[in-house]
């Protein structure tokens, strides 16, 4: 189109409007895939029905960035360029933006974020259950100052409630669902002195037997056994001698397993299950062998709940503990590994599940300090090189691109952590290694820091909430991260 022609369209335009098929670039493939989606949006009507069942799956650290990171390594793996793949809740039609700060912390920890999400509150860095007045690690504090947690509230209303997890079921976020602890840290002892609480593990327990969870599944084995007793696998305990939880559960009927050959076996007839499938956290997907995946773990649960629920329902929390680890170590491959396993057990819960009557949120606690380098051409392997843009096609040149210091980098990389550029053994000065596509691509290979750090940590920007579902059009905007809870409790009790 000449100039001539283009000022004659753009006066036509002033005069009366164009239909969007009128445009010059009405023809273009991308032009047509957006009036698809609006095509479909138009179409959504909000759902204002009860949530008979209410599921929340939480990917551990999987921020707006991790997410994205996962998603590039899930549509490569298909064959695909990556970017433009669709990972199962990004199809959900409603998206807001979370702030994940705790009361006294501005980059948060997964104890505070866990228990906004589970009990409509925003309270302390490193305590679980409890408001913003007590003191971490002060027993004296905890008195009055407990929350109810979702599993509770949801129990009171007659469902069925479980918890789910690829980390120990007295980590910070499982543990949010049933636990009231000054400290995370309490998981199977308390200091001396401390009578006001029970520890994590016999908090769970405990609430197995009053009902509150019914269905508890993942690692942390070791806490709920005493040093003196071995456990399937042939390790020791961490409590006291002579203290076996597991006995006790078995004791009060609940139904006891410790690999996926076990849990295939389980009966899902409702009968109270507590599955511990590891001595501590489970393994990353890229090792799993002889324990169940994150979606079986959820489809066991859903099929379990929705029995002992019946038409009352259940609530279901499900995190995939094991994005978080990954990352606090700098281990990029393993944690889009298990983020794409996370998307699995999204893709499981939508498909055991109806629309009409379950609400399913998908969120992260928060992010971690991961970073993207520099102007890496399509197609870039996300856990490899970055490579110099084509400017002549689509696809990368193949070429590493190079920095001031002539050596190629990493597509991700961390602000912080164990992979750090700076060493001690130079006074703190920095020298960065001349990487190898294949060592890039390592599954074990650190990604390149700045700030030296044992562990990577979390930073804290927002996170994305996805949902679908009764009242899953209340999540929009930019919320408080304690608002999700509000929003699942009113689905539940319109």
């Amino acid at each position: 189109m000449t100039f001539k022609h283009t000022l004659a369209f753009l006066m036509a335009l002033s005069v009366t409007s164009a239909t969007a098929e009128e445009l010059p670039q009405a023809g273009n493939a991308w032009f047509k895939a957006a009036q698809d989606t609006l095509a479909e949006t138009l179409k959504q009507q909000p759902n204002t029905g009860t949530a008979k069942n209410v599921i929340i799956l939480i990917s551990d650290g999987n921020g707006v960035g991790s997410n994205y990171a996962t998603r590039l390594y899930s549509g490569q793996l298909e064959g695909g360029y990556g970017d433009d793949y669709v990972q199962p809740f990004e199809t959900f039609p409603n998206l807001a933006l979370v702030k994940t700060y705790n009361v006294n912390a501005q980059t948060p920890d997964s104890a505070g974020t866990g228990t906004a999400i589970m009990t409509g509150i925003k309270t302390n860095s490193g305590v679980l259950g409890v408001n913003e007045n007590v003191r971490r690690g002060d027993c004296t504090t905890i008195v009055g100052n407990e929350v109810a947690t979702l599993n509770e509230v949801m129990t009171d209303m007659g469902k069925a409630t479980g918890v789910v997890s690829t980390a120990r079921l007295t980590h910070a976020t499982p543990a949010s669902g049933y636990a009231h602890t000054v400290d995370r840290r309490f998981e199977y002892k308390l200091p001396e002195g401390c009578t006001q609480q029970a520890d994590i593990a016999t908090q769970l327990i405990d609430a197995m037997e009053a009902g509150t969870i019914d269905i508890a599944l993942g690692g942390g084995r070791r806490n709920f056994i005493g040093k003196d007793i071995t456990d399937e696998e042939g390790r020791k305990g961490k409590r006291a001698k002579g203290e076996n939880l597991i006995a006790r559960a078995e004791r009060l009927g609940v139904q006891y397993v410790w690999d996926d050959k076990g849990m295939a076996l389980a009966k899902t007839d409702g009968t109270p299950v507590l599955g511990l499938f590891e001595r501590s956290h489970m393994m990353y997907e890229t090792e799993r062998t002889g324990e169940p995946s994150l979606a079986e773990m959820t489809a066991f649960a859903i099929k379990a709940l929705s029995a002992k629920g019946g038409d009352q329902g259940f609530f279901l929390q499900v995190e995939a503990g094991r994005v978080d680890h990954a990352s606090h170590a700098s281990n990029a491959a393993r944690m889009v590994a298990d983020g794409k396993a996370f998307a699995d057990a999204v893709a499981m819960a939508d498909a055991l599940t109806d629309d009409g009557d379950t609400l399913i949120v998908v969120t992260a606690d928060h992010e971690h300090a991961v970073a993207f380098n520099g102007y890496c051409g399509r197609g870039t392997n996300i856990l490899g090189l970055c490579m110099e843009i084509d400017d002549a096609g689509v696809e990368h040149t193949g070429e590493p691109a190079l920095a001031k210091d002539g050596k190629p980098y990493t597509v991700i990389g961390y602000l912080n952590g164990p992979g750090s550029i700076l060493r001690k053994d130079r006074n703190w000065t920095g020298g960065r290694p001349d990487l190898t596509q294949e060592e890039a691509l390592d599954i074990d290979n650190v990604q390149q820091a700045l700030i030296p750090r044992s562990s990577e940590t979390h930073s804290g920007e927002d996170v994305a909430v996805y949902a679908k579902g009764p009242w899953a059009h209340l999540l929009e905007g930019t919320l408080e991260q304690n608002v999700i809870f509000h929003v699942m409790y009113h689905a539940a009790t319109q």
